[in-house]
């Protein structure tokens, strides 16, 4: 079968033949390894198929994300339900004024759930315009494996009758084989294994492994790995995700204090009083940046959350140490290699990361593990935080990606919505500061009055 899609973007060959497994299986399980463009794929049924409206349930980390993937890779326009639309998304839908409505798990109940009678699905009273999506995706669908939680009974019974429902995990099966129970029974496949008393006599012991395996990858589950497909992939993968802030207003205040500033600073022709600006300029440039960081700490949190999950190990970079402090307090089992560890600490935290399977996550600062140290026992890294330069990107990004790494190395950029972060992150990313390179800079304060003023220029416009 040769795939005749409508993407903005052409699939890896892979990626092709995962769409169309999908657009023949309908009601299937997505359990590629991170980093290898589940949500493409996912996107790719949906829109091949033309199976519109469509509903997204994934962390809260994602749902921006989720938006826009959507409208990057297709035409469709996505809808993240919110205070603003919870009276009239449906008149939106039915307008077609939108086609995706992505929603959080913890938020179904808030926009879906019209009354809770009793403790069975039966009792939920759902609000009936939830007829109105033709498909839905439930991105780490790990998350429903609980079949007692009030998250999956709501999952199960938005997607009752639906023809199209596509499940995403790089970790179906967390523990035990009864993982995927729930999960099955979401996509209305448990009865294929002769529903849940057949299937857990069957193989809730770990037996008849082989035969579950063979069954799943015949009806509803595709899975590859990354080593599986490394000849289509490139060496690096970068992506961006675009999170919610949590301080938006004390960071609003300090932007447009900055841009005030900035005319000032502009309109000043003394050299040594425009000097002196240029330093208080760069003050409150350096604490807006900061608060973006800060406010990006509960949304991190819960990507590496939903991340380690997947049982994957995970890099994490940033620079302040309040940032650190506080996503220790979240992940106290995590290592970490900072400015403020002993280098003896800092070995203990690399050799565990590399070698003890109950050490997942490493947090880095970017000054202090940006150079000389090997993390290849992870092919993921993720910045809250990132450097001045591109060449101090690529710097922390191979940590991972060393001789000794096989896998490709994804590397996630989390920006904060309606920060400097992605301009910043476009200017390091498309300019690569040549000029910073060529002096071998470091991920310091860019004092050069040049770089300093472009990068001004480019993030705070004089029409601003």
């Amino acid at each position: 079968m040769k795939l005749k899609h409508k993407l903005k973007v052409t699939p890896y060959p892979y990626q092709v033949e995962g769409i169309i497994s999908g657009l023949q299986m309908r009601r299937l399980l997505i359990g590629d390894e991170p980093g290898l463009g589940k949500t493409l794929q996912s996107i790719g049924i949906v829109d091949t198929a033309g199976v519109y409206p469509t509903l997204v349930i994934c962390p809260s980390s994602l749902k921006i994300n989720w938006q826009r993937e959507f409208e990057k890779f297709s035409n469709a326009k996505a809808l993240i339900l919110d205070n603003s639309n919870r009276a009239n998304w449906p008149y939106l839908l039915q307008m077609q004024m939108y086609s995706v409505v992505i929603v959080n798990y913890e938020s179904l109940k808030k926009y879906f759930v019209w009354d809770i009678k009793g403790t069975q699905l039966s009792d939920i009273v759902f609000c009936p315009h939830i007829k109105l999506f033709k498909s839905v995706i439930i991105d780490e669908s790990h998350r429903v494996k609980d079949a007692s939680a009030q998250q999956t009974k709501f999952t199960k019974g938005i997607c009752t009758g639906k023809e199209w429902v596509i499940l995403l995990s790089g970790t179906p099966v967390v523990n035990r084989p009864e993982d995927l129970v729930t999960q099955l029974s979401i996509m209305d496949r448990l009865k294929e294994f002769g529903g849940k008393p057949k299937f857990m006599l069957n193989y809730s012991a770990g037996q008849n492994l082989a035969d579950l395996s063979s069954k799943l990858y015949e009806r509803c589950m595709i899975r590859r790995e990354k080593r599986t497909v490394l000849t289509d992939l490139p060496d690096k993968t970068r992506m961006e995700l675009l999170v919610e802030i949590s301080n938006e207003d004390e960071y609003y205040t300090a932007s447009r204090d900055l841009a005030t500033y900035l005319r000032e600073y502009r309109q000043c022709t003394e050299i040594e009083v425009k000097k002196k600006m240029r330093m208080e300029a760069l003050v409150r440039f350096m604490a807006l940046r900061s608060l973006s960081s800060k406010g990006k700490v509960a949304q991190a949190s819960d990507f590496i959350s939903t991340f380690l999950e997947n049982g994957k190990k995970l890099v994490v970079f940033c620079s302040l140490h309040e940032v650190v402090d506080e996503l220790k307090k979240v992940f106290p089992t995590a290592v970490s290699v900072t400015g403020r560890d002993s280098m003896e600490m800092k070995q203990y935290a690399v050799d565990a990361f590399q070698n003890r399977d109950d050490v997942n996550l490493i947090i880095c600062s970017i000054k202090a593990a940006g150079v000389g140290i090997t993390l290849t026992a992870a092919s993921d890294v993720a910045f809250i935080e990132f450097p001045w330069t591109y060449a101090d990107c690529c710097q922390c990004e191979d940590r991972c990606h060393r001789i000794s790494q096989k896998d490709n190395v994804t590397c996630y950029y989390l920006m904060g919505k309606g920060t400097i972060d992605h301009k910043l992150y476009q200017i390091i990313h498309d300019k690569r500061c040549i000029a910073n390179e060529i002096m071998a800079a470091s991920d310091d304060i860019p004092t050069d009055r040049r770089y300093f003023d472009e990068l001004i220029g480019n993030l705070f416009p004089d029409d601003e």
